[in-house]
């Protein structure tokens, strides 16, 4: 038995409120794919710009117009992350990913307040905690795609082949050679009230100047990158060590009076936000190894602050 089909003139577009749904699924793929907000958005853009660009006959043949948008926007993706290689050598300094701040702070890229619809609020989990998107930024391109989409969102290999245009067996041998690079560079993470309190000592220690507390509160083989892509002052290369890593921040602290430091989430886990007169000028990540701070990313570069608001009139140092 057949019927006949009502002329597609007079039918509703196929799963609009579906398409617009995916957004924010999308725009999580895309940032941990990029480490680039501005970026994850503009890629989101485009996947959204070539389903419209396609005539309603070519959008209705799509069985699963979802899985469509995941596969564009896993291509787009990887077309940047192509580009990025050769724009980050080039780059001032040490390029770090984009931070983020807690959901109540932050949307779409703008600083926002309880009203504010959380369609598009990326998800804060273990799999965009800075210490983690640093490991993706040793990846390549495909490796990065292939392990993102099957270990992070459970895409199967089927799908992630016909996305990066290899067989499902490489990659599968890509998302594995991947998770190997992560687990070894990953430390298993600390319960969430001792990466506050150490993080909060660490603050403390760095606000009163206290050198002799800074070094003890890091490891004697920690490591600090910041990230000014060349917009304003900072280290162009890592500080190694406890003891110089706690003298440059003496430092830091002595060349900026009147600097407020406030505890605040960064990706997801504790971290440090230093304010001027309202402003966000650094946000810092820190990766933590037992009882010491092991690692720190301090980002200063103003673009990658956009998501961050400023703070209120009675906001407490």
């Amino acid at each position: 038995m057949s019927t006949t089909p009502e002329p597609a003139h007079d039918r509703p577009e196929p799963g609009l409120s579906a398409l617009l749904s995916e957004r924010r699924r999308l725009l999580n793929l895309a940032y941990r794919l990029l480490g680039s907000l501005a970026e994850a958005e503009d890629a989101v853009q485009e996947t959204y710009t070539r389903w419209y660009a396609m005539t309603r006959r070519q959008q209705e043949a799509i069985e699963s117009p979802a899985a469509w948008l995941t596969k564009v926007a896993g291509r787009v993706c990887l077309d940047v992350l192509g580009s990025a290689r050769a724009r980050r050598e080039r780059y001032v300094g040490t390029w770090i990913p984009e931070p983020l701040p807690d959901h109540t702070e932050w949307i779409s890229g703008r600083a926002v307040d309880a009203r504010t619809d959380p369609a598009d609020r990326i998800t804060l989990d273990e799999s965009v905690n800075m210490a983690f998107l640093v490991v993706l930024e040793s990846m390549t391109p495909a490796e990065r795609v292939a392990f993102v989409l099957h270990d992070v969102f459970r895409y199967p290999f089927a799908e992630i082949a016909d996305i990066v245009g290899r067989t499902p067996a490489a990659c599968r041998q890509l998302a594995s050679s991947a998770r190997r690079r992560a687990s070894a560079a990953q430390a298993p993470a600390a319960p969430a009230a001792g990466q506050a309190a150490l993080v909060r000592h660490f603050k403390e220690a760095w606000q009163a100047r206290d050198i002799e507390a800074l070094v003890g509160l890091l490891d004697p083989g920690a490591t600090m990158n910041a990230d000014g892509g060349g917009l304003v002052g900072t280290v162009l290369h890592p500080v190694e060590g406890s003891e110089d890593i706690a003298a440059y921040l003496i430092h830091i602290a002595d060349k900026a009076p009147g600097l407020t430091l406030l505890e605040r989430t960064v990706n997801g886990r504790p971290g440090l936000v230093a304010q001027h007169g309202g402003v966000t000028v650094t946000v810092a990540a820190f990766d933590l190894a037992g009882d010491r701070v092991a690692r720190i990313w301090a980002v200063r570069n103003p673009d990658k602050l956009q998501a961050w608001p400023r703070s209120a009139p009675d906001e407490v140092r």
